[in-house]
Parts: structure tokens; C-alpha cells; sequence
């Protein structure tokens, strides 16, 4: 008659038995998050010279609204002043950063701000890839994703997409339909001025108006537009134009 099985060896049967659920389930996790990192490479690369699909933000404007204003325009069909006066606008240090502005991180906490620390490549990241709205998991997602854009696109690509993709009014996305519905002309006829105005909407584009300023406006307009021509002066915007 064959002897019972002590505890000890009950155990070590019970054990591995027990363990290879979750060593399948820690394949699978590890499998899973290497394809999605890997599609999340592909993707990011491809849009490097592919134009990006229109955005989910843009897809629910265009459900609320039932239309929208865009076209996809390239960057050498804007006038350069455009690209500058963003970059005076809202990331002044674009040239020297890999998509995090660390000094202007550290103003924000300092002052206790909500703007002013998300670099146009963190805009990007959330307007190309992700949704609107605070959250940790976007906030983490885009941080996962702001230094892969970096890598694969150029600065000008960076520029050239935040301009297609950028609200300027209520349903209007993308210099190209911005240039039209403000000063009825196209991307490549924006005067310094104009494309300050247009610039200054960008943080509130449903509350601000670029062919119809407040003062306040166009006292920021007229400071941006100093500044776009400073960084064409010193270099800084060496890294986006040809």
C-alpha cells in the first residue's frame, strides 16, 4: 500500500500548481506591453512624415457641432513669422529643450500657475494622441509619450503639426482654416500681426477673437509680435526653420 503524502510534499505539489496561473498571466502581461509599446513606436515614427489622422477632440467637435473648419497645410505654406509667434507665445525655449521645460515647470510651482509649463510638444502629444480634460493617467501617458516624439520628429515637425492641429475658434482647427475665418486670407499671407493675434487665442480660442481683440489682447499681440521677431534675431528659432 503506497504511503500518504506528508504535508511538506502536499505542498510542494499544491504549490506550483498555484504559480502557473499567475507566471501565464506574467507572460501575457509582458508580451502585452511590448506589442503596445512597440505599436506606440511604429505610430509615432510613421507620423514623423505621414500626416497624422484628424483628432479625437477634433471627432467630438465634429459630433457636438456637426461640422468643422480644417485642412491639412504644410509648413512651407505658412508664413515663418507664424511658426515664431507661437513658439513667443507659448514655449519660447522650444530650441532648447527635449520636451520638458524644466525652468518653466519650476516657475509654475513656484507661482502656483496652471499654465505656462506644458512645452508645444506636450500640446502636441495631447491634442495628436490623447484626449482633453486633467487626469493622472493622460498626464502619465503623455509624459510616456512627449520623449518619443521628440526622438523620432524634428522640431519644424512639431511646429508643422501643432498648427494643423490647434483649435483657433469654435470649430475652426488648423492655421489654414484660422487664416481664412479671421483675415480671409491664406497661411502664407499672415502679416507679423496677424499671426500674433492668432497666437494669443490659442490658450482660450472659444473665449478670445483674433479679428476682434480686446485691449488686454492686443496689448499680448503686440508683446508676442516683439517677440517673434527677437527669436528670429538671437537663433531660437534656428531649430524649426530652414
Amino acid at each position: 500500500m503506497a504511503k500518504k503524502k506528508t504535508r511538506k510534499q502536499r505542498r510542494k505539489t499544491i504549490e506550483p500548481t498555484l504559480l502557473r496561473p499567475i507566471r501565464w498571466l506574467q507572460r501575457w502581461f509582458w508580451r502585452f506591453a511590448v506589442i503596445v509599446v512597440s505599436v506606440l513606436v511604429v505610430v509615432v515614427a510613421g507620423h514623423s512624415k505621414l500626416m497624422p489622422p484628424r483628432t479625437y477632440y477634433m471627432g467630438q467637435e465634429a459630433r457636438r457641432l456637426g461640422w468643422i473648419k480644417y485642412q491639412w497645410v504644410a509648413l512651407d505654406d505658412v508664413a515663418p513669422v507664424m511658426a515664431r509667434s507661437v513658439v513667443a507665445a507659448e514655449d519660447a525655449n522650444f530650441c532648447a529643450h527635449w520636451g520638458f521645460d524644466v525652468a518653466a515647470i519650476r516657475k509654475a510651482i513656484d507661482q502656483g500657475s496652471k499654465r505656462g509649463a506644458s512645452t508645444l510638444t506636450q500640446q502636441v502629444v495631447k491634442n495628436t494622441y490623447l484626449w482633453h480634460g486633467r487626469s493622472y493617467a493622460r498626464k502619465a501617458l503623455e509624459a510616456a509619450l512627449t520623449p518619443l516624439v521628440e526622438l523620432f520628429w524634428s522640431k519644424r515637425r512639431i511646429i508643422e503639426v501643432y498648427l494643423n492641429i490647434a483649435e483657433f475658434d469654435e470649430g475652426v482647427f488648423g492655421i489654414h482654416a484660422a487664416s481664412q475665418h479671421y483675415f480671409g486670407v491664406t497661411p502664407d499671407k499672415l502679416s507679423p500681426r496677424q499671426a500674433a493675434r492668432l497666437a494669443v487665442v490659442l490658450p482660450a480660442p472659444k473665449k478670445r477673437s483674433a479679428s476682434k481683440p480686446t485691449s488686454q489682447l492686443r496689448r499680448r499681440a503686440a508683446s508676442v509680435m516683439d517677440g517673434a521677431a527677437t527669436i528670429g534675431r538671437d537663433g531660437r528659432s534656428d531649430c524649426f526653420e530652414d
